[in-house]
């Protein structure tokens, strides 16, 4: 059930929410996971398989990306329930939530096809995984409207990020599951276009909830798939390969939508409590920017070192 605080602003916002809903129905180009799954590759389990690596040329780094991917799509039950209690199941807000959960699902649908036909993932470490994510139901749980946009925002257009470098990291070695992780992320960008500008006409309407609202999602961010078993070595291997990490987060949401997009710096009209966090999380991407440059500087120093290790 929606908060009674929250009731007022999400009717003010429905207005927006139907338009934005009516972009993105127009904008969507229906697709069918079972034609990018390369079903000649499958064949039949046998009763005494046992999965090896040798079943595969994906890197272990790629392989713990796909892995985390989908068991973070695989939570969505988890996510309807919290998105629809934030929202409401009615109006535009609930087709919206009940078009977004649909689309969500088919990507699952896709992911796991291609991982078994491809035996990419060992699925029996990937089917224990799913019950061990499905049955403890560890999702991110924002605790007003305010909190589920701007949360949802970084959320997707993070997992757009890291879907989309999990394609380009396959490419090389399998061009059919590049093809799907793009899909998917094409699919993901219009979910984050979607939650960045009703976020941004949620700024319009009430600028000093909202950047509270800000600075507590994105100081305490974290992604949705943290009660994935080894959730931790997984992310350490994703952002050791540059798919996601620290340089990522920074200069792909926090500079361009953060400080760009929704224009924290300029945004006018806030109380005392708005300006204070405003302060408070200016400081904090500031000093994200910082490490993130750092980050990037080391990266490059090992690149042109292994480069010249390579040469010689």
């Amino acid at each position: 059930m929606v908060l009674d605080s929250d009731v007022a602003f999400l009717d003010d916002l429905e207005s927006e929410a139907e338009v934005l809903l009516e972009r993105h129905l127009a904008a969507h180009k229906e697709w069918h996971p079972h034609t990018f799954v390369p079903w000649s590759r499958g064949r039949d389990f046998e009763d005494d398989y046992e999965w090896s690596p040798e079943e595969t040329n994906l890197p272990v780094e790629i392989r713990s990306a796909l892995f985390v991917n989908l068991l973070t799509e695989d939570n969505l039950p988890y996510y309807f329930r919290d998105i629809e209690r934030m929202f409401g199941a009615d109006g535009a807000w609930g087709t919206w939530v009940r078009r977004w959960t649909a689309e969500e699902g088919r990507h699952a649908v896709a992911i796991r096809d291609y991982l078994t036909v491809t035996r990419a993932v060992d699925p029996v470490v990937l089917e224990r995984g799913r019950m061990a994510q499905m049955s403890g139901g560890e999702v991110p749980e924002p605790p007003t409207a305010a909190d589920g946009m701007c949360y949802v925002t970084l959320q997707e257009l993070a997992t757009r990020i890291s879907h989309r470098n999990t394609g380009r990291a396959i490419e090389p070695y399998d061009r059919v599951g590049y093809d799907i992780m793009r899909r998917v992320a094409v699919d993901e960008n219009h979910h984050f276009l979607f939650y960045r500008d009703i976020t941004k006409a949620g700024f319009e309407r009430d600028p000093s909830q909202m950047v509270q609202a800000l600075e507590r999602q994105v100081t305490g961010f974290a992604m949705p798939g943290t009660g994935i078993p080894d959730f931790g070595a997984h992310s350490k291997a994703i952002a050791n390969a540059g798919i996601y990490d620290f340089i990522n987060h920074y200069e792909g949401i926090l500079e361009p939508v953060v400080l760009g997009y929704w224009g924290l710096a300029e945004l006018e009209g806030l109380d005392g409590d708005g300006e204070a966090a405003r302060e408070r999380l200016m400081k904090y991407i500031t000093k994200t920017g910082r490490v993130a440059s750092r980050m990037k500087e080391r990266r490059a120093e090992k690149a042109a070192q292994a480069e010249l290790v390579n040469a010689g």
